[in-house]
């Protein structure tokens, strides 16, 4: 029996019963979740870069409706070293992963039990970041997944009052998860199920049904990222720096940017994610922006602004006064000492030090090279002849040639000094050598962990010296003024003093260069030279400007002074104690470059 054909029913519109609004197709609803297979995968790795780290074990689970349908687990020989601090947090040890498959044979099986999902994973930005690296390693394509991130919809969905925060174990407790997560990857992979499960009852209460749904809502920009969307308006399209600010004028956060505009409007959008920076959004009431005549300058100043204000929602770059410095001291028997501040005493100083315990490396593989004493009491002359200087235990059992008792007598000590004073002025041989026969006899007794501690003094050690080396080569020039080819044709200028940069400029296209030249010099800022080799500038500043000396087209102008670095210096070690931890450079080659 036919029935005749029925107009489309009518749904009422926005306007009310009288506008006429066509009802949507099942095709406009998404796809339900339920019908959703959602693929929830957790890694455990050797660190957390996948430059620099490997994958240890995969655990992923398959589900869809909220029933299991499968599971993928396994451990995976990362191909290097396990570090102990990783074995203490994991439990996987490097007896456990050396009868285990490759990441070559594990990968497509992991991408052929994914096919088709939908990715889920906790912080998933990690895990999707060294997947991404082993398919690139691979020679894989990444397949286009869509990318669930729990941690996300957790910070959208759940107030502060029901968790304190967003780790995997406060929400798996939260929901009552039936797995306890224990930095094991498929332990970890089911207790994020049991999250994901109860965040998608939650996204109930928002109206969320459907994958497309899913999607748009872990983009869409907060209520008071959309109410404060006004804070970009009349931002210049410039390079230079912003500042979000609160109502009392308190900066909160200082970023650059090649285009002021665009960066500022994206922090009022759903490409911002971050909760912190959501959180300030939410704090701000202006953003102030000084525009920059270069990128560089931009960067300077953005360093300049972070250290003297530290807002609290920046992470990086607050307290360069933080940094360490290794110093041989001036006294009649110098010794080693890790202080805060170089000044201008006449020591000799190597760094500057990220930590104490890079400080305390790079002084432990010194003192393997010279004997030097490693008491920190103040020894004279009158002192030792009097008798009254205290013995430490290294000079009780033989460690120490123990000056403090007159055994080794101040000319002899001074030859020490005068070795570590050209080791950390320049010549960095002895403690390679010293540390390389340490090395090499550790490995022959099979004692990796000991040869191990070993590297990590020496690399310290080297990425230290490196590092000052070439801060100094700088700090020490009077006056360098350099240029670098422009996008538009023209170039951009620099002005550079004792390793500050003092002015900045741009020369338009097809213009001479010698007018603006002058001009930028006579107006730069008059600095003085730093105490020791810290120069006028911190650190992070300095580098700022060597990053781009070094770039492709820069050119020096003018250079009162003279640039240049040890011929033994640690420079040219920098790229091996790096393949040292990657394994891609045997320990006895310095990238082409002999240890000894």
């Amino acid at each position: 029996m036919t029935h005749p054909a029925r107009p489309a029913s009518r749904a009422p519109g926005p306007g009310g019963p009288g506008a006429q609004g066509v009802q949507g197709t099942l095709d406009d609803l998404g796809t339900p979740l339920a019908d959703v297979t959602f693929v929830v995968v957790d890694l455990e790795t050797t660190g957390g870069s996948p430059a620099e780290s490997a994958i240890t074990e995969i655990g992923a689970v398959k589900v869809r409706g909220g029933v299991e349908l499968g599971d993928f687990g396994t451990l995976v020989d990362p191909g290097g070293e396990i570090p102990p601090f990783i074995t203490a947090l994991t439990g996987i040890t490097q007896q456990m992963v050396y009868a285990a498959p490759r990441m070559e044979q594990v990968l497509p099986a992991f991408l052929e039990f994914a096919r088709g999902c939908v990715l889920v994973a906790h912080n998933a930005s990690f895990d999707t970041g060294f997947l991404k690296a082993a398919c690139a390693a691979q020679g894989y394509a990444w397949p286009a997944f869509t990318v669930i991130d729990t941690v996300d919809l957790a910070r959208r969905v759940l107030t502060k009052d029901e968790v304190p925060n967003c780790k995997l174990g406060t929400l798996a407790r939260f929901f009552r998860s039936a797995t306890e997560p224990i930095h094991r990857a498929l332990a970890d992979a089911r207790a994020t199920v049991d999250v994901l499960h109860g965040l998608i009852e939650r996204l109930g209460s928002f109206n969320v049904t459907s994958l497309e749904e899913l999607k748009s809502f872990a983009k869409a920009p907060t209520p008071e990222q959309r109410r404060k969307r006004y804070l970009a308006d009349g931002v210049p399209s410039a390079p230079g720096v912003y500042l979000f600010e609160d109502e009392r004028g308190e900066v909160l956060y200082v970023g650059k940017s090649g285009d002021l505009r665009a960066r500022v409007r994206s922090y009022f959008t759903g490409s911002e994610t971050r909760h912190r920076v959501r959180e300030m959004v939410g704090l701000a009431e202006r953003v102030r922006t000084i525009v920059c005549a270069t990128g560089l300058e931009a960067e300077v100043r953005e360093l300049r602004l972070i250290a003297e204000h530290k807002p609290r929602y920046n992470r990086r770059s607050k307290f360069p006064e933080r940094a360490m410095w290794l110093k041989l001291t001036v006294e009649p028997f110098p010794r080693l000492s890790i202080v805060r501040e170089c000044k201008d005493d006449g020591a000799v100083y190597l760094g500057p030090l990220s930590s104490r315990r890079q400080a305390e490396e790079a002084q432990a593989a010194l003192h393997e090279a010279v004997p030097l004493r490693q008491c920190t009491q103040r020894l004279t002359l009158r002192l030792i002849e009097r008798g009254a200087a205290r013995t430490c235990l290294l000079g009780e059992i033989g460690r120490c040639g123990a000056p403090c008792e007159g055994r080794e007598p101040a000319t002899a000590y001074a030859v020490h000094a005068d070795s570590a004073r050209s080791i950390m002025q320049g010549d960095v041989r002895p403690v390679v050598a010293a540390a390389q026969v340490r090395i090499d006899r550790l490995t022959v007794e099979l004692r990796y962990e000991e040869a191990a501690a070993q590297r990590d003094r020496l690399a310290a050690f080297i990425r230290a010296a490196a590092r000052g080396q070439r801060l100094t080569a700088l700090a020490r020039i009077a006056q360098l003024v350099a240029a670098r080819p422009s996008f538009d044709g023209g170039w951009e200028l620099a002005v550079v003093r004792y390793g500050r940069l003092v002015a900045a400029g741009t020369i338009p296209p097809r213009a001479h260069p010698r007018p603006y030249l002058d001009a930028l010099v006579a107006t730069a800022e008059t600095v003085f030279p730093g105490p020791g080799p810290s120069g006028s500038a911190t650190a992070e500043e300095m580098e700022c400007v060597l990053r781009w000396l070094d770039t492709p087209g820069a050119r020096l102008a003018e250079v009162d002074g003279e640039w240049s670095c040890p011929a033994y210096g640690a420079e040219g070690l920098r790229q091996w104690i790096d393949n040292a931890y990657t394994g891609t450079e045997s320990a006895d080659r310095g990238g082409g470059r002999p240890l000894r």
